[in-house]
């Protein structure tokens, strides 16, 4: 079958998992190592299936270690890459993230969150890897992660992360869960002239002038491929805009300063929200993924009840949109807070409210979903 062919375009009755795979193919992702994972494994066998269709390449390695450090090789081999995995799997990967990070890779981990900790709920819905996803490596720097709350928004966010990843040169991390990445609904998938892709910025000048490290005016520096003549020093080590590993402070607060800072300053261009009825709102749901499908209903139901809610829906996870939670605060009255953990996201809404506004988690510990009643109830309470 010729790559042209195997392109899907049109609408299809997908799963969530499967638009993932499908959204890397459309931005032309051409790699994929993996490890089977519940309830990611769908993501790799789409893979295994359809790169070979359009001239991919598809490695099951022998553990999610493995497979994020062939990713990282993949991207700096010139391909765009990426794998997918769920909680235990996402630990394991966290030392070669932090490694991607360190060493500025562009590359896209689909994590479909389920209940933990450790082996813990493998087929049930859980949202408890969000912190993970911003501190999971040690270490200062900046981190992307996106949350889908539709089998659509897989194939979409899947194709703004690979975006995203090499605007920024970074892993970035989509952060779904078991109910969105098993649900089957209705993805759009447009022709390929209709996709936006972000390519990777290259260096410029004569190739022994190249540092591969020197921030340009947004931070990011421009990254060469291995094999093209460019000399490159890639390590996780602390190192200078050659790449040499340099062992001193004033190496180590530059470097990581930029790393941080890239994505800080660039925040306002990479945050995205979906907002329902917030101009007047005086108690706002915060959510995020399959969750916030029904924070959706009990707004609209609250608001019918004569209660003036509004919906922020959280798009980007991180960077978090603190300076629009603390404008949120300085008008409303409470913040509600659902999701499929203990409280994650609440802390970080409860720290921006900064004492002006309540806010009010309901936390469930994993393998369920919240019913819209649930969280009505708390939206009311919340407004008396």
């Amino acid at each position: 079958m010729s790559a042209d062919k195997a392109v899907l375009t049109g609408s299809h009755f997908m799963m969530g998992d499967i638009a993932a795979a499908e959204g890397g193919l459309a931005t032309g992702c051409r790699f994929f190592g993996g490890y089977p994972i519940t309830p990611a494994t769908e993501v790799a066998e789409r893979m295994a299936r359809r790169l070979p269709q359009v001239g991919g390449i598809y490695i099951q390695m022998e553990d999610e270690m493995a497979s994020m450090a062939a990713v990282l090789g993949a991207s700096w081999g010139g391909v765009k890459a990426m794998t997918s995995t769920s909680g235990p799997g996402f630990s394991l990967m966290m030392e070669n993230i932090g490694l991607g990070i360190m060493t500025e890779t562009p590359c896209v981990v689909f994590n479909v969150m389920r209940g933990g900790p450790s082996t813990g709920l493998p087929t049930l819905v859980g949202q408890a890897d969000v912190m993970q996803a911003r501190w999971g490596s040690h270490g200062d720097y900046g981190s992307i992660s996106l949350s889908p709350s539709s089998p659509q928004e897989c194939f979409d966010l899947t194709i703004d992360a690979f975006n995203l990843s090499e605007r920024y040169r970074l892993p970035v991390l989509i952060l779904a869960d078991e109910v969105v990445g098993h649900m089957y609904e209705r993805v759009t998938i447009p022709k390929a002239s209709d996709i936006e892709v972000v390519p990777r910025r290259r260096p410029t000048g004569p190739p022994a002038e190249h540092l591969p490290f020197a921030g340009e005016e947004d931070l990011v520096p421009a990254m060469a491929s291995a094999g093209e003549g460019y000399r490159l020093h890639v390590t996780g080590l602390t190192h200078d805009e050659m790449g040499y590993p340099v062992f001193n402070d004033v190496v180590q607060e530059r470097l990581v300063r930029r790393l941080v800072e890239k994505i800080r300053v660039n925040a306002p261009n990479i945050i995205r929200t979906e907002d329902v009825m917030l101009d007047d709102a005086e108690v706002v749901v915060v959510s995020y993924g399959c969750t916030a499908r029904t924070a959706h209903e009990a707004t609209i139901q609250a608001r019918e009840a004569g209660v003036k809610a509004g919906l922020m829906r959280l798009i980007t996870v991180w960077p978090f949109p603190s300076d629009k939670v603390r404008d949120l605060a300085g008008r409303a009255g409470a913040f509600v807070v659902p999701e499929i953990n203990y409280g994650q996201i609440a802390r970080e809404v409860e720290r921006c409210a900064g004492g002006r506004a309540e806010t009010y988690l309901i936390g469930h510990m994993g393998g369920g979903i919240h019913a819209p009643q649930e969280i009505l109830d708390v939206i009311i309470e919340a407004a008396s």
